[in-house]
């Protein structure tokens, strides 16, 4: 077991933890509520709108899978490749800056401060989407990469809260729940979209327009909802003091190194996270190309505009049947463990990579497929991040989530890579799609051969089971 992973020369803070207990009722709610508030932008924009939106617009001006951008004869982004190469840009972003910025919130007080501070840069790159038209598609691309980053970079410290606010027993409860409380909010938000969308014509608005005011008000939603939680959460302080002589950016620099470091020092914490690299990396390029696949497959492909109603129709379903998929994988977790919960649900992912890319033909199946997504994402990803919570040691939540959000919400880098240059490749999505079996087979196998329980005693922490309260 790893029982202490400070550097010499720091020394703990003092005991904080005695002025804030955990398990607070306002504070749980308030952290929850920031599910609700970003999910507006996941929902509306990520996985929705603004891919076929953006993709649409790029083939107004240089064709179906026209060049984007050439280097001499090589092809480098064609109209279908752009989005996803943005997606993929945006992680190799986040592998520079996030590590960094999870070191310094871990020496400082410093955490809810820079996680109102992206939140709100990328909120303000979300409302600049509004005034993308016409040829501006590569600001367009610009704005998306920094409002993913900018949500990456404070998604991190929202989930670093996790361990703080919660004991180790009520981790699945509140991390589904939280996911819970994102799909309610983001599901509201799309149906008020779906509203607008549909009657668009009615109200003398063009259909991108709608789409526009739709991709603006996700991110006043997100800005207006978050304000609940930096009112709830409370500023702790740091577990880990600055070195004499050191300053924030520095530690941080070095705190990349250290964090790997001791990231191999945890054996079956790595295995984990390189499991959760492989899935979710399916997972999430399966969310954020959904819309993208529906719109070429099912419209474009066939000479047909694209039914913008119908994509926020489906996605709508999604949100609400996924509030369903989280609780229940929630308590099937109590049964049959966490670990045993998840691999059912990439069993299942599996399945829908199949469903896909071989039967899926017409509006109703892409509705079948959609129930389908709907059970098993918010099992998937709510188990995942409160199984990771427990496989860090205390005082370095920051800088490990900073490690876990890089392959999250739809900013993985070789599932989208390698989805985008073969569907240029090919020209077809259906094969691209295929392809992203890969990644579920993977992370299932590796998964498997994880021993979750013991990776938990090696951070220092209690299972479940030891922290509940004895009855």
């Amino acid at each position: 077991m790893v029982t202490n992973l400070t550097q010499p020369g720091v020394s703990p803070a003092p005991g904080i933890t005695k002025l804030f207990p955990k398990n607070n009722p306002r504070e749980i709610f308030g952290w929850e509520m920031y599910d609700w508030a970003n999910s507006a932008f996941y929902t509306t924009v990520v996985s929705t709108l603004y891919g076929p939106y953006l993709t649409e617009l790029i083939q107004q001006v240089v064709g179906q899978n026209g060049v984007v951008l050439r280097v001499g004869p090589a092809v480098l982004v064609t109209a279908k490749s752009f989005f996803p190469i943005c997606v993929s840009f945006s992680v190799l972003l986040q592998i520079l800056i996030l590590p960094t910025l999870g070191a310094i919130a871990d020496y400082s007080n410093l955490k809810k401060k820079l996680m109102a501070l992206f939140c709100y840069v990328a909120v303000a790159a979300n409302c600049l989407m509004f005034f993308v038209t016409g040829s501006r598609y590569l600001i367009g691309g610009l704005l998306f990469i920094i409002a993913t980053v900018a949500f990456s970079a404070s998604n991190a410290f929202y989930n670093g809260f996790l361990g703080e606010i919660v004991t180790e027993d009520q981790r699945d409860r509140v991390s589904s729940r939280g996911f819970a409380y994102g799909y309610l909010g983001g599901g509201l938000l799309l149906g008020l979209n779906f509203l607008l969308l549909r009657e668009a014509p009615r109200l003398g608005l063009s259909s991108h327009l709608a789409v526009r005011l739709s991709i603006l008000s996700a991110g006043l939603w997100w800005g207006a909802f978050a304000l609940i939680t930096f009112a709830t959460l409370r500023t702790r302080a740091s577990a880990q003091s600055l070195p004499v002589g050191e300053g924030y950016l520095r530690i941080g620099f070095a705190g990349i190194i250290r964090t790997f470091t001791e990231l191999a020092q945890l054996p079956n914490t790595l295995r984990y996270v390189i499991a959760y690299l492989c899935y979710n990396n399916g997972i999430q390029t399966v969310i954020s190309m959904a819309s993208v696949f529906l719109a070429q497959e099912l419209f474009i492909a066939r000479g047909m505009a694209t039914d913008q109603s119908f994509l926020l129709g489906v996605f709508l379903l999604v949100q609400f049947v996924a509030i369903a998929g989280a609780l229940f994988f929630e308590r099937l977790a109590r049964v049959i463990s966490t670990k045993t919960a998840i691999l059912i649900s990439l069993l299942l992912w599996n399945i829908v990579v199949i469903y896909g890319y071989g039967f899926l033909h017409t509006r109703s199946e892409a509705w079948g497929m959609g129930v389908l997504i709907a059970l098993v994402l918010g099992g998937s990803q709510a188990l995942s991040r409160s199984l990771f919570s427990l496989m860090i040691p205390k005082g370095r939540e920051a800088s490990f989530f900073s490690i876990y959000e890089l392959s999250d919400r739809g900013v993985s880098w070789l599932g989208p890579l390698a989805f985008g240059a073969i569907a240029a490749a090919t020209n077809s999505y259906r094969q691209a799609l295929l392809s992203l079996i890969v990644f579920f087979v993977m992370g299932t196998i590796i998964l498997y051969l994880t021993d979750t329980d013991r990776a938990i005693h090696e951070a220092g922490n209690l299972l479940p089971r030891e922290a509940a309260p004895k009855t």
